[in-house]
């Protein structure tokens, strides 16, 4: 710019024209200062991604059936989770989710979960070049700064122990790091979100179940609870409590998303709400497309009765000439924005539920897409100490806490 076209132009105009003159040629060349600055932060701090199904992914894949030699993730696997891509997705550390059905009918619920926890285990094995099985804080910060995404189990529902802390304490032996109280079921000491409600919250048992939980050093994950679950299960722990993935029922009323009252509940607490990319749970536009299919179902099944591929041929073709409306990256950024603003920055983190979705957020397709969330996220002011916390230092804060109360209700023995 030449000196007399600077003296030429108004401040505010100046400013401008420096602006463009700088960024504009970066954005020519495809470079994104808000995602270089993304990229920054994540190769400085640990993205600590709370659900990833990938276990039951591979469990239930036509093909490889539950072998994990099978579903080899050095190359481009069919799900949303592999080796390249959760490099260029720069994730740091990962809870995979060793999840069972709450309606699993051929045995005991612990065969099941054992397995999981098996298929699991075997994955972070097979690929020692890039996971390390986490067991602590501390382990997370060690294998990061090894380059390397440290690995730990979450117990997706507290059907899994069959009412007995004998097995929720070998689970935590096993490498249990988290459990959701409840799945998709009520249980006999736990009612769940999208299930009736039968003790209007935790029953003296779950209340015991949570004790245990912080006397392990376990977390206590409430998503899939109910809110007086959630509201029990905070008045009763003395150590932080997660949302492995869940997001805000603020601005989507979907039973599986976090009240503003509990939401306030975590500045006490010291708990993380892990935000999803669940489309239904994001929008609000979605979550109502979606209540709309169930009486179209039901329309079905009494049309073809027993015929269930007619059921499910009808659905699609339905779906395909009606399809559900987007649900965006920006949408979860809303929900981001808005758990900082009702809880504060320190209670938010990342869920995305990978590999445990059929429909995808644009934009978040699979595990390579979180820069660009933290990207929008820094497109919108956020600053890099309030993304480093949402990347991970939250959950390392209630991790440690949650071990600092292991360690003294351990002392009481």
């Amino acid at each position: 710019m030449t000196p007399l076209l600077r003296r030429a132009l108004p401040a505010k105009t100046l400013c401008c024209a420096l602006y463009l003159a700088c960024v504009a040629p970066v954005y020519a060349q495809g470079e994104d200062p808000f995602l270089k600055r993304a990229k920054r932060i994540l190769r400085q701090t640990p993205l600590i991604d709370g659900h990833n199904d990938l276990p039951w992914r591979i469990r239930e894949d036509t093909i490889a059936r539950g072998d994990v030699n099978r579903y080899d993730i050095r190359v481009r696997a069919p799900g949303h989770t592999d080796l390249a891509r959760l490099k260029q997705g720069m994730v740091g550390a990962q809870f995979w989710s060793v999840y069972i059905p709450g309606e699993y009918a051929d045995s005991g619920y612990a065969r099941v979960q054992l397995e999981q926890i098996d298929i699991a285990r075997r994955i972070i094995a097979r690929y020692p070049e890039t996971f390390e099985l986490a067991l602590s804080s501390k382990d997370i910060t060690r294998i990061f700064k090894r380059r390397k995404i440290g690995s730990l189990l979450g117990v997706e529902g507290g059907h899994a122990i069959e009412n007995s802390l004998g097995a929720l304490r070998m689970y935590y032996d096993l490498g249990v790091r988290y459990m959701t109280l409840t799945h998709n079921v009520t249980l006999s000491w736990a009612d769940a979100a999208l299930d009736s409600t039968r003790h209007n919250g935790l029953t003296s048992f779950g209340e015991q179940v949570v004790r245990e939980m912080n006397r392990l050093g376990m977390l206590v994950d409430l998503s899939h609870t109910s809110p007086a679950t959630m509201s029990d299960a905070l008045n009763v722990t003395e150590a932080p409590v997660i949302f492995s993935h869940s997001n805000a029922y603020g601005l989507v009323d979907v039973p599986r998303n976090v009240p503003d009252s509990i939401l306030r509940r975590l500045k006490s607490n010291g708990g993380v709400v892990m935000v999803t990319f669940v489309t239904a749970f994001s929008s609000q536009e979605v979550w109502k497309y979606n209540q709309s299919l169930e009486p179209l179902s039901r329309g079905f099944r009494q049309q073809f009765g027993n015929d269930t591929a007619a059921v499910r041929k009808a659905m699609a073709d339905w779906r395909a000439a009606n399809p559900p409306p987007p649900s965006t990256l920006s949408q979860v950024a809303d929900h981001i924005d808005y758990i900082r603003r009702v809880a504060g920055a320190d209670h938010v983190g990342i869920g995305g539920d990978f590999d445990g979705i059929s429909d995808v957020i644009t934009g978040l397709e699979d595990v390579t897409t979180y820069p660009s969330l933290f990207a929008e996220l820094a497109r919108r002011g956020w600053s890099d100490a309030d993304l480093r916390k949402l990347a991970g230092e939250n959950v390392l804060r209630a991790f440690a806490r949650a071990e600092v109360v292991s360690a003294r209700l351990k002392r009481r023995q």
